[in-house]
């Protein structure tokens, strides 16, 4: 099989998560799509981030109606500090004959080569999904010099242009703001019940 590994905090999942999502699954030719949430991603440690239980609820609830998606614990069940590279060991130990397509944007494309172990998560992985963005430019040439071997991974795929945000729609709660259709209703309702976000 084919499976794309879509890390993220989450906080909380929204349209936008939904439809890249669905655009990789489908433009890549995946079979399966693992949502990886990350429970204290190194480069957010400043950041104050929901609870883990919290995210996991409303991950589930966004991604419970496709059964091409599903949730992975490889980084809830372990320790951090959780670096992908180690998540993409970790989840190949579950699914050795399958190949790992690792999602990730355009701008973390060209700061790949500044990640922990960057040249070990590219040989890892059978191919490295990339969200392009419109009007983007990547130079290949450079990361190919950083990271030999990297051009023959990278696959694109084109979402719709989506100004949502997380941290815009935790304003948007947190100053009394409409933010209901950013978010597939059950998340809305989970919000909603618990009062998440509001101060």
């Amino acid at each position: 099989m084919r499976i794309g590994v879509f890390g993220g905090t989450f906080d909380p999942p929204h349209l936008g998560h939904l439809i890249l999502a669905a655009e990789a699954l489908d433009q890549l030719g995946l079979d399966r799509l693992l949502w990886v949430l990350t429970a204290n991603p190194p480069h957010k440690l400043s950041q104050p981030i929901s609870s883990i239980s919290l995210r996991l609820e409303m991950v589930l609830a966004a991604i419970r109606d496709n059964s091409h998606f599903e949730l992975s614990r490889v980084e809830i069940d372990r320790p951090g500090p959780h670096y992908a590279v180690d998540s993409i060991r970790l989840v190949q130990e579950q699914y050795p004959q399958d190949g790992l397509f690792y999602l990730m944007g355009g701008d973390s494309l060209r700061d790949l080569p500044t990640w922990y172990k960057p040249q070990e998560l590219v040989e890892q992985v059978s191919g490295l999904g990339v969200m392009r963005r419109p009007g983007a430019a990547i130079d290949t040439v450079e990361l190919e010099a950083a990271l030999p071997g990297i051009t023959n991974k990278i696959q694109f795929f084109e979402t719709p242009r989506m100004d949502i945000s997380s941290s815009d729609i935790r304003h948007r709660i947190e100053n009394c703001r409409p933010y209901r259709y950013f978010l597939v209703p059950a998340v809305y309702d989970l919000i909603q019940k618990h009062h998440h976000y509001q101060v």
